[in-house]
């Protein structure tokens, strides 16, 4: 068991972020001794980070804390090419219209977490295809694709996985690694970036990266990562039964968001308390000495504070007073989730498969109806049996909505237009 002297790493260990890293006692050294800039790049695939990101901005997050300068690297340019890293396929290749409009969005995940500015801790936000896309390609290959062995490329985890199950790996994405150990030379060289952290499946390009700076004169460079990351039952960090639990609230609810944590399995209460909140850890340990149906209320705290760090204090304690409103006096929250019916088209009536399909609830009728068949479909908290049911104007509430609910812990509120 390391012992670590450095701020950044004691609260790492801690708190249950480290899987690896290339040299415990020189980066521990490193951290204790200078102010030290790092890493983590962030593939622009979406417009909004989802939660299976959060583990990584929560790193960055503490390395600032800690007296550190975090970068945030925009893969503008990789992005192009797309990470082959443990996937079964090719990625879908985007424009770079797509990668602008994806980038734009991903910006404001970050906000939440980071302090950038130009002070010696202040965050960072790069984008590699300031430097990527402008690549002369021979000359690219003899100054740097000199330096990698194809031999050893091939047995790479995330390269090796495709080629047992003969799965096609195309000499696009075979360049992704060369370009991912690139962006860390390149980082050095602008902004003295000394630490690439990451995610585990990340451990072969950036140690790549490492390899490369020895073999291009940098200083010593050094490899952190984390965990791969899923729930007790084993189900992916950042999805849910609906989709994916977008970061950015354009996308999903901040009620929404609050319930996801909410929902936490038991198991994974105090993990997620370390991972995602900032509670001191001798909060954490309180907690995780409460037990029985006190872990309800731990399960409240962590989706509270979770909240908290993305949208702001006010805004998670509204969502748990909506949560404890509907749940515990049965009242009809205003600040749940609700979308919008023309009055028209209300008065007509609208079938309740495709209501439910439109509220998000379901994501096609054959789901929605397995729901009703299930006895999880109710309509102002009454339960509905027949999936040919329509609801009118005749439903709306003295409140002047119509409540639908997917079992007891999600509700969308119908608003005629």
């Amino acid at each position: 068991m390391p012992s670590f002297t450095s701020d950044f790493l004691h609260i790492l260990h801690e708190r249950g972020f480290i899987h690896q890293t290339s040299d415990d006692a020189g980066l521990d050294a490193l951290l204790k001794g200078e102010t030290v800039t790092a890493y983590i790049g962030f593939d622009p695939t979406a417009s909004s980070l989802h939660v299976g990101s959060l583990m990584q901005i929560m790193m960055l997050h503490w390395f600032q804390k800690t007296g550190h300068r975090p970068i945030t690297l925009m893969g503008g340019g990789t992005g192009m090419v797309g990470d082959p890293s443990f996937k079964d396929e090719a990625r879908q290749l985007m424009t770079p219209e797509t990668i602008d409009d994806n980038l734009a969005g991903i910006k404001r995940c970050f906000s939440h977490y980071l302090d950038f500015g130009d002070g010696s801790t202040d965050a960072v936000m790069v984008n590699n295809a300031d430097w990527l896309m402008s690549i002369q390609y021979v000359e690219f290959l003899r100054d740097v694709g000199r330096h990698f062995s194809v031999n050893r490329m091939l047995s790479f985890d995330s390269v090796k996985l495709r080629l047992d199950r003969e799965q096609s790996l195309s000499f696009l994405e075979f360049n992704y690694m060369i370009l991912q150990a690139y962006d860390f030379v390149e980082l050095n060289k602008r902004f003295g970036c000394l630490l690439q952290m990451g995610g585990s499946d990340q451990w072969g390009n950036i140690i790549n990266g490492i390899d490369l700076g020895h073999r291009m004169g940098t200083p010593q460079l050094y490899a952190l990562t984390s965990p791969l990351l899923t729930t007790s039952s084993g189900a992916k960090m950042g999805k849910s039964a609906t989709g994916a639990v977008w970061l950015n609230a354009d996308l999903l609810g901040v009620y929404d968001f609050w319930q996801y944590w909410r929902n936490t399995e038991d198991d994974d209460v105090i993990r997620f308390l370390k991972l995602y909140t900032t509670l001191p850890m001798d909060e954490i340990n309180r907690l995780q000495a409460l037990g029985g149906s006190e872990i309800n209320e731990v399960k409240k705290i962590l989706a509270t504070e979770v909240t908290a760090l993305l949208h702001g204090r006010s805004a998670a304690e509204d969502a748990a007073e909506t949560a404890r409103k509907t749940f515990e006096e049965g009242a009809l929250a205003e600040n749940l989730p609700s979308i919008s019916i023309p009055a028209g088209e209300l008065q007509d009536g609208v079938g309740l498969l495709t209501l439910f399909v439109r509220a998000g609830l379901a994501a096609s009728n054959g789901e929605a109806r397995r729901h009703v068949k299930g006895g999880a479909v109710r309509i102002n908290d009454r339960q509905i049996t027949d999936e040919k049911r329509v609801v009118a104007t005749t439903d709306t509430t003295d409140d002047g909505v119509i409540k639908l609910s997917l079992g007891k812990k999600k509700h969308v509120l119908v608003r005629p237009a």
